[in-house]
């Protein structure tokens, strides 16, 4: 079974990653938080024995966390995130791919077991899907494309799991959940390490 991973990042530009969190405290530790994200999302999936591909949110960039000996890089393509998604799916599975997992590089409790996890409960499951604790997932892998999954859904609200699962159930999709994890977006969610991390850098949080 050919196997990819899609990995969905935003160029760290300053004032435009993680706007919820910079929104209480400020654009400069936003950045640095949404550098550390990016930084563990590589660590781990740096050495995955599967295709890697990074889907910059505006333009592909040579000298960052990505290496370019190891990732494949293109650009997000679409109107929405639902047609983000399903766009990238499409390009993993033209590649000759036949299991795709898509990750965000919001979660600090994703590890290496966690994605190899998925494609090898993928060979028994139509659909596997990592739960996030904000009603979103962090992880979805398919072995062929469901276009339905990435249409009609509140993108960036807590239904998305749960209309995703609707539609499953819909199609008749067997699915396996995964743990549930959480996400970084605001500054309740910041764990004590990146606390630490922020205080050590800006002597503030």
């Amino acid at each position: 079974m050919k196997q990819a991973l899609i990995i969905f990042a935003k160029n760290l530009i300053h004032g435009q990653v993680k706007t919820r969190l910079a929104a209480t405290i400020g654009n400069d530790m936003a950045l640095t938080v949404y550098s550390h994200l990016l930084q563990h999302t590589a660590s781990v999936t740096n050495y995955l024995p599967v295709e890697k591909i990074v889907f910059y949110s505006d333009n592909i960039e040579q000298r960052d966390v990505w290496g370019n000996e190891v990732y494949k890089k293109q650009v997000q393509a679409g109107n929405d995130l639902g047609e983000k998604i399903q766009n990238g799916f499409i390009y993993a599975f033209g590649k000759g791919n036949n299991a795709v997992a898509i990750i965000g590089t919001d979660c600090l409790q994703i590890t290496s077991a966690i994605i190899m996890n998925a494609f090898a409960y993928l060979q028994k499951h139509d659909v596997v899907i990592g739960p996030a604790n904000d009603g979103g997932y962090y992880l979805l892998a398919i072995k062929q494309m469901h276009h339905q999954l990435f249409q009609n859904i509140r993108w960036s609200s807590d239904e998305v799991l749960k209309q995703t699962l609707a539609i499953c159930n819909q199609q008749n999709l067997s699915v396996y959940q995964l743990a549930e994890l959480s996400d970084i977006d605001n500054e309740n969610d910041l764990t004590e390490e990146l606390r630490q991390m922020l205080q050590r850098k800006t002597g503030k949080v």
